[in-house]
């Protein structure tokens, strides 16, 4: 199968990674997302960012014009919650893990990749998963399908940091949770929303002895005293990123008292939490939310799902941005992932809000709350051109993307893909017979003969 992937991932490399020719997209309604819509608009395409927008865009010599009459551009999908790509999420044995980080187990060969793409997703946030109160770091990847796991990586974003709340991180903690039988693995502290807390606030207790420890050494070599550097503690150095705002926290969380909790404990700490993921009740505690400047990353409607989401309600999405959070949706589900678009229309059926805020949530707003909203998001002259041409209105149920464009080439056709299933699937059962021709020559002589035969 690994050999069928690799075989693949080369068949889909763009034929623009080759040529970096000027691209222009006519014809078509821009939706922007910052800057209105553009009837009848193109986009010029040049070295892999947004030279131009408008309705009287010209084609530079040697451009690659694609006619997209009828058809729809918008910011490539960005999705700020997604376990794609890892091939680990989480480590479970401790309950703070943040010397772990999922940029070290990146699978660029995850078809999910490529799927995202066909549904318009061109960035996301890989997190590591909610078994910790503090988990391992997360990274900003980019959908660059036929790429290495290092090519993946989106260049200068800013680092990440998963935590988690409530049922999950705790979970461990019981050795038989909701009435089941005793568990062989020893119980792990914490085992209550009580200890979840402490948890938290105890490491970072020893994080701001270390940071103070390292600051005494650089001071004494400042002024030229003899200073021996404290010993690495590859499970601090991160929490000292958060505390000096180099690292941004992600943190899982669903129940109001939850999410008050931490908003607090980061006050008391000086650090910032920047986005809530999932956050279910957020609705319930949305000013506070939104004093403290902290987004949120939501479900367009899924609820009682599990017991802390049952006072989920589909218009949550709604009414934090109304009272001024920034809200986008995610994903947390590969399938999911693929049909994102649909779940920025639901945030119009439920909440009201306009086709622009719809669009908001799975473009500009996790672009600000990945800090990456100078580079994608929107639209714009001089951001990167990951675009997504859908033909008919991204809103609609019944639209379908026709090619994704990032940093200006072409990675996903619809065209093409289907043009060359076939021979794609040729390629494919014959590998299949290869390999079972292989393993029947590999086979010791009188496999499968019971003794006497």
């Amino acid at each position: 199968m690994r050999i069928y992937l690799s075989l693949a991932a080369a068949a889909l490399l763009p034929v623009s990674i080759f040529a970096a020719a000027p691209i222009v997209i006519r014809n078509a309604v821009v939706l922007t997302v910052t800057k209105g819509t553009i009837r009848n608009g193109s986009v010029l395409v040049r070295d892999g960012k947004i030279a131009e927008v408008g309705t009287n865009v010209n084609a530079p010599a040697g451009a690659t014009v694609i006619d997209a009459s009828g058809q729809y551009i918008m910011p490539g999908i960005i999705d700020c919650h997604s376990h794609i790509i890892a091939e680990a999420i989480n480590e479970g044995t401790v309950s703070v893990s943040s010397m772990v980080g999922i940029g070290d187990v990146l699978n660029p060969e995850d078809i999910a990749i490529y799927r995202a793409l066909a549904g318009g997703v061109t960035t996301a946030n890989i997190l590591h998963g909610s078994a910790n109160s503090i988990g391992g770091k997360c990274v900003v990847v980019k959908m660059r399908w036929g790429k290495s796991a290092s090519e993946l990586l989106f260049e200068g974003a800013m680092p990440g940091i998963k935590f988690a709340l409530g049922e999950n991180p705790k979970r461990r903690g019981l050795t038989a949770p909701f009435g089941a039988a005793p568990s062989p693995t020893p119980a792990r502290y914490p085992a209550t929303r009580m200890g979840v807390e402490s948890v938290i606030r105890g490491a970072f207790n020893d994080a701001k002895v270390y940071q103070a420890a390292w600051k005494e050494y650089e001071a004494k070599k400042r002024r030229g005293e003899i200073a021996i550097p404290p010993a690495r503690d590859l499970k601090l150095e991160p929490l000292v990123e958060v505390l000096e705002g180099k690292r941004l926290v992600h943190a899982h969380c669903y129940r109001q008292d939850e999410i008050l909790m931490l908003l607090h404990v980061a006050d008391d700490y000086g650090f910032h939490i920047q986005t809530l993921q999932h956050v279910l009740e957020g609705y319930k505690v949305a000013k506070e939310i939104a004093a403290h400047g902290t987004g949120a990353s939501t479900f367009s409607d899924w609820w009682a799902y599990k017991v802390e989401a049952y006072d989920a309600i589909p218009y949550n999405a709604a009414l934090m941005m109304r009272k001024g959070v920034l809200v986008s949706l995610n994903s947390d589900d590969a399938e999911l992932m693929r049909h994102l678009n649909t779940e920025a229309a639901k945030v119009m059926k439920y909440g009201d809000v306009t086709e622009t805020e719809a669009l908001s949530t799975i473009t500009i707003n996790p672009a600000k709350q990945l800090r990456i909203d100078n580079r994608v998001g929107s639209i714009e002259v001089g951001k990167d051109a990951d675009l997504a041409i859908y033909d008919a209105h991204p809103l609609s149920t019944f639209a379908k993307v026709t090619k994704v464009l990032i940093d200006g080439q072409v990675y996903f056709d619809r065209d093409k893909d289907v043009a060359e299933r076939p021979e794609k699937e040729k390629v494919k059962q014959m590998l299949i017979t290869k390999a079972a021709e292989e393993k029947k020559k590999s086979a010791p002589q009188g496999a499968g003969r019971r003794p006497g035969q």
